[in-house]
C-alpha cells in the first residue's frame, strides 16, 4: 500500500534521505489494531482519532457521509479516488444536532483534493474538515485497504496527521490495539439531540432551496438516535410536522406529544447496547399501536423491542449502490446504506414478517409486524441513488396513519 504523490489539498512537505534524494515527507498515518503502519499526506485537521475504518463504495456525496451521525467511532476510506472535486456547502450537512461533534471521526482517500469545481461550493474540503476538526489523510493504495478490510473485516485504528511529520509509533499502535471496538460501545449520546425541536423544513430545489411545510396533516414524533437531515424534510414533504426528540425521552414523554406516528430514526454503534434505555420506550409505545416507522438503527431498535436479536457484520455495508428486494412489491431498490451490525433473521419471532433482504449478502433489510402497525427498513430510503426507489415507504407511512386515524374516529 505504497502512498503516491504529494499534491494540492494535502500537507505535504519534502526532505532528503541519507542518499541525498529528495521525497515527500510522510504527514499522515493510519495505523491498525494489528500494527500494520499505512503512510499518507495529511488533510483536515492535526491530531489524532481512533475508531473502526469502514469503506464506503458511493462516488458522490461525501460530505453527507461525513456529516451522518450513524458514522460517529468510524474512519472513513472512500473506494472513488477523487473525493473533494465539488467541494463543500452549508447545506448540504446531515446531522441534525450541529452542536454535537463531527460524525465520522476520520477520512482516507487516495487521490489529492482538488480546488473545487461547482457553482454551489462555498468551501474547500481541506478546509472544511479543518474547521470540523476531522482527520484526514490522501495518498495510499485504498484499493488495497478496501480488499483488506473485505479479507480480515474492519479494523480498529488511530488516523494521525502531523505536518512536522513527527509521530510517536509505539503509542499509536498501543492505542489502536487497546480500543475496545464498536461492539458494547452505546455512541447515540454523542450524537442526539439534547432538547425537544420542531421540524418544518421540506426538501431542496431547484432554483428554489428548501422550503417549509405550512399545512401539516400528521404529527410525527422523531426519536433521535442521530437523525439525518434529510429523513426529517421527506417526513415533512409526506405532510407531517415533525417533533423531534432526544434519544432518552420516556414513552409518557413521548406520548403526551399526541403522535399520530413514531419515527425511529438511524444513529452509530451497537443497537444492542443502546437498546438497553431505548428497547423499553419503544416496546411500549408499539403496545399502544402508535403507528412507528424505523430506519437504519431505528430499524435494528425495532426488532430488539419484539425479541429479536442483532449480530456484528465482518465488513458492513457502507455505499450508495446496494440492491435490495422488497417482497412486499416484488421489486428490487437501489439503496444507500450504512450500518456495520444487522438484525438476525433467524431470531425473528413469528408474528414479524422480513420484508426486504440484500441481494448482496442476503441479510436482513426490514421487518413489519403483523399484529401492530410498525415497520423498518435497514437502509436509507431518503438518500437518492436510485434516486428515488424507496421513498414509497415514507406514503407508506402516511398510510398507516391514517388507517390509525380512521380506526380511531370510528370507534369513538
Amino acid at each position: 500500500m505504497a502512498h503516491g504523490r504529494a499534491g494540492k489539498g494535502s500537507s505535504a512537505q519534502m526532505t532528503e534521505d541519507q542518499a541525498g534524494w529528495t521525497k515527500p515527507l510522510t504527514t499522515a498515518l493510519l495505523v491498525l489494531a494489528d500494527a500494520t503502519v499505512l503512510e499518507g499526506f495529511g488533510l483536515g485537521a492535526e491530531g489524532e482519532a481512533v475508531g473502526e475504518v469502514c469503506f464506503n463504495t458511493a462516488i458522490t456525496g461525501y460530505q453527507e457521509i461525513l456529516t451522518d451521525p450513524s458514522y460517529a467511532g468510524q474512519i472513513v476510506t472512500f473506494t472513488f479516488p477523487h473525493i473533494g472535486n465539488v467541494g463543500t456547502n452549508e447545506e448540504d450537512i446531515e446531522t441534525a444536532n450541529l452542536a454535537a461533534a463531527a460524525a465520522a471521526c476520520g477520512v482516507v482517500i487516495h487521490a489529492p483534493i482538488t480546488d473545487p469545481s461547482n457553482h454551489r461550493a462555498t468551501r474547500h474540503l481541506d478546509q472544511w474538515l479543518k474547521a470540523r476538526g476531522i482527520v484526514g489523510l490522501c495518498g495510499i493504495d485504498t484499493r488495497a485497504l478496501t480488499s483488506l478490510i473485505r479479507e480480515k473485516g474492519m479494523p480498529n485504528a488511530v488516523i494521525a496527521h502531523a505536518r512536522d511529520g513527527k509521530f510517536d509509533l509505539p503509542a499509536l499502535k498501543a492505542k489502536a490495539a487497546a480500543w475496545p471496538g464498536l461492539v458494547g460501545m452505546d455512541l447515540v449520546p454523542q450524537v442526539t439531540s439534547t432538547q425537544r425541536a420542531n421540524w418544518d423544513e421540506t426538501s431542496w430545489q431547484p432554483e428554489r432551496g428548501y422550503g417549509r411545510q405550512d399545512a401539516p396533516k400528521y404529527h410525527v414524533v422523531a426519536i433521535d438516535y442521530g437523525i439525518k437531515r434529510n429523513i426529517l424534510r421527506l417526513l415533512a414533504d409526506a405532510g407531517c410536522a415533525v417533533t423531534v426528540v432526544p434519544a432518552t425521552a420516556s414513552a409518557e414523554e413521548i406520548a403526551a406529544l399526541k403522535p399520530d406516528g413514531i419515527f425511529l430514526s438511524n444513529g452509530p454503534g451497537d443497537p444492542a447496547a443502546t437498546g438497553e434505555y431505548a428497547v423499553p420506550v419503544i416496546r411500549e409505545l408499539i403496545d399502544k399501536r402508535i403507528p412507528t416507522f424505523g430506519i437504519c438503527l431505528g430499524h435494528q431498535m425495532l426488532a430488539l423491542a419484539i425479541g429479536a436479536k442483532t449480530q456484528k457484520m465482518h465488513q458492513g455495508h457502507h455505499g450508495a449502490n446496494h440492491p435490495v428486494k422488497d417482497f412486499t412489491t416484488d421489486k428490487v431498490e437501489i439503496v444507500s446504506m450504512n450500518h456495520g451490525f444487522a438484525v438476525d433473521r433467524e431470531s425473528l419471532p413469528p408474528f414479524a414478517e422480513e420484508t426486504h433482504v440484500s441481494l448482496f449478502d442476503g441479510s436482513n433489510c426490514g421487518i413489519a409486524l403483523k399484529d401492530r402497525p410498525a415497520f423498518s427498513v435497514q437502509y436509507h430510503p431518503e438518500a437518492s441513488p436510485g434516486p428515488r426507489d424507496s421513498h414509497y415507504l415514507f406514503r407508506r407511512f402516511v398510510e398507516m396513519m391514517e388507517r390509525a386515524r380512521e380506526a380511531g374516529s370510528a370507534n369513538s
